[in-house]
């Protein structure tokens, strides 16, 4: 299966795979950024991306960036529709509350993940079937 993919600016690059068999694809930042501690930004990536009907695209933050410096995203997992063409940014956090971070052109900021979806129909009904869990919450199945 392909990801179809619109490069917008022209320092931009197609998502990449670090190693064989990875699900994600890494996405770049296309444009440099500061961020200081505590701020937020939205870093372009440069591109666009045609995702297939029946899938949806995930952009996930990426591991080493959040142990080493901190770097989260805002709203992880940022979610995108088969349907959207605009270029496709994230939404970076610096959560380090003394050191700002310095984005390159460049540097791998994010991962993206395609994955299926069942595109369900919400119908109300009157009960739920039972199940082992029932309703407990949050925490309910014990410490550890």
């Amino acid at each position: 299966m392909e990801l179809k993919v619109r490069l917008l600016e022209p320092g931009a690059v197609l998502p990449t795979r670090a190693n064989d068999g990875d699900a994600g694809l890494d996405l770049r930042a296309a444009e440099p950024a500061l961020l200081g501690p505590g701020e937020r930004a939205s870093i372009g990536t440069g591109i666009a991306v045609e995702i297939p009907a029946g899938h949806a695209g995930l952009v996930l933050p990426r591991s080493g960036l959040a142990l080493r410096h901190g770097i989260s995203m805002v709203n992880a997992p940022g979610l995108i529709d088969a349907g959207y063409r605009g270029e496709l940014r994230v939404l970076l956090l610096n959560t380090d509350r003394e050191a700002e971070f310095e984005i390159e052109s460049g540097a791998r900021i994010a991962q993206l993940l395609i994955t299926p979806f069942a595109a369900l129909v919400p119908v109300e009904v009157a009960e739920l079937a039972a199940s082992e869990r029932g309703e407990r919450g949050f925490g309910s199945s014990g410490v550890g």
